[in-house]
């Protein structure tokens, strides 16, 4: 989490001026500092000759004064190709241009507005392989937060009326900007991004639509106009209005909708509507939609505006999304590849509150492999560990995708089960038992087999501790009755009292 605090900090400090030069040294700044960087240097693109030249440096014995071809050296590759460029050893790297004596490591990333390269930050380290896949993926996405600063404080000092007037609303995109920062929660990110543009720009309504695959679904929408389809609903990605914006990669407007040919929106009363696409270092996120009752309510002047809101939400998407990878992998198993113990707890609390919630049944299942130990001083910890890999892949197979398998410890396994009765669960437990050992592992000459357990809610109990409690009894005695089945947990001793009391 301490990188996603960077990432934070980062894009307030970038996001707290519109004046260039101060935004440049800020980038400078918050790179050599928190990447631990010696030189660090923003170079610019100038579009007529097809040349990056340094803008802003930090770090250099002496200011340098050169030009580097788009497609030479390797932040001239970065501009060229889009993409990170990392040169663990310059020493062994061709492309590498000589600027530094010291300089024994590089990574150039390119800055971008939407699509199209303005720049590139090009960082560099006396040390040899200084950027690991962690720091390159957290540059990449620094430079966009960089590149959507830099954008708007180029268009900020701009003096013509029209573009003052434009800085205006800028002000109020950097306000949203600062707020999206600190929205992490993927759903709770695109509700604020539609609540807080829909005010900024005073239209009927404000949507995002997110791109999965060949299909463009509605995730998040805030206004006043009657939708079409509910929140969730889908529409084709290459299809009418959407298939253009998204083919084009540019904005479109419609000041009345009437006009165009096989139009379909989301609302019924939309009489002009904005379709900007969200596109984050290069790649497709989604489209931002404004929608408005009224005909001929957007302008053209307001798309560079519009355009640096819907960067602003590529990117606190990306941010979110690179968030929930962080979380994702914290709740992993590192050998197996399943959820580990702590997602485990999490969702435990979560489904037995749904069970008692909508009174749907619940069941989990304790399960242990058979004389693992035994097994490992057998064949060895290699293979038993290809064991435990192999059962991983079994349980997840076999499961419904609604289902949540766990390694809760060493050779014991945790399978959550939703909306299961006691019968339904012993019957997967058995299923599972019986596919384990027939199973034919690779290098294990003989049988592996597992014991197992069922618990269910609210028969074994209605709490997390009783439900573990129960099942992990139910496994003791099907071990103790001689290993390799299936048992369904005890009933708790307060039920058997009360029946005896009956």
């Amino acid at each position: 989490m301490q990188k996603i605090a960077i990432l934070y900090d980062a894009s307030q400090a970038v996001l707290s001026t519109f004046d260039p030069d101060e935004v440049l040294q800020q980038i400078l700044i918050i790179a050599r500092d928190y990447f631990h960087l010696h030189n660090v240097t923003i170079l610019l693109l100038d579009e007529q000759t097809q040349e990056l030249y340094p803008r802003s440096q930090i770090g250099w014995q002496e200011s340098k004064d050169f030009r580097v071809p788009v497609g030479v050296g390797i932040t001239g590759a970065a501009a060229q190709q889009k993409r990170p460029i990392h040169s663990p050893d310059v020493s062994q790297d061709s492309r590498y241009l000589s600027t530094s004596k010291t300089t024994r490591s590089e990574l150039a990333v390119p800055l971008m507005v939407r699509d199209e390269v303005v720049g590139v930050l090009d960082c560099q380290s006396d040390n040899l392989n200084h950027f690991d896949s962690d720091t390159i993926d957290l540059l990449a996405l620094f430079s966009i937060q960089a590149s959507m600063a830099l954008q708007n404080a180029r268009l900020y000092s701009l003096e013509s009326s029209l573009e003052r007037r434009r800085a205006s609303q800028l002000e109020v995109i950097n306000a949203i900007a600062k707020q999206m920062t600190a929205v992490l929660d993927i759903k709770e990110l695109l509700d604020k991004v539609c609540l807080l543009v829909q005010h900024a720009f005073q239209v009927s309504h404000v949507s995002v639509l997110q791109k999965e695959e060949d299909e463009l679904v509605l995730r998040a929408h805030h206004g006043t106009l009657t939708p079409r389809f509910p929140e969730g609903g889908r529409v084709p990605a290459s299809e009418g209005f959407w298939g253009e914006v998204l083919g084009q990669g540019k904005t479109l407007l419609e000041n009345d909708v009437k006009k165009s040919p096989g139009y379909m929106g989301f609302y019924q009363e939309t009489n002009s509507t904005v379709c900007i696409p969200l596109v984050a270092f290069g790649q497709s996120l989604g489209i931002l939609v404004l929608d408005s009752a009224q005909p001929a309510a957007f302008h053209t002047y307001e798309i560079q505006s519009l355009e640096s809101v819907a960067d602003i939400c590529a990117t606190a998407i990306q941010n979110a999304h690179y968030v929930d990878r962080v979380k994702q992998l914290a709740y992993l198993d590192g050998l197996t590849g399943i959820f580990n113990r702590r997602y485990f707890e999490l969702r435990m609390a979560e489904e037995i509150e749904r069970a008692r919630r909508f009174d749907t049944g619940l069941a989990i299942i304790m399960v242990d492999i058979d004389q693992f130990k035994h097994l490992n001083d057998e064949f060895g910890h290699i293979l038993g560990d290809e064991v435990l890999r192999q059962v991983s892949s079994i349980f997840h197979q076999q499961l419904r995708k609604i289902d949540v398998v766990c390694r809760y410890g060493g050779e014991e396994f945790a399978i959550l089960l939703s909306q299961t009765n006691p019968r339904h669960a012993l019957n997967v437990a058995e299923k599972l038992r019986s596919l384990v050992e027939h199973w034919q592992f690779p290098g294990v000459p003989r049988a592996v087999t597992i014991s197992a357990a069922a618990a269910s809610y609210p028969e074994h109990g209605t709490t997390r501790d009783e439900l573990v409690k129960a099942a992990d009894a139910g496994l003791y005695m099907a071990k103790q009755a001689g290993r390799n089945q299936v048992l369904l947990a005890p009933q708790p001793a307060k039920s058997a009292a009360h029946v005896a009391g009956r």
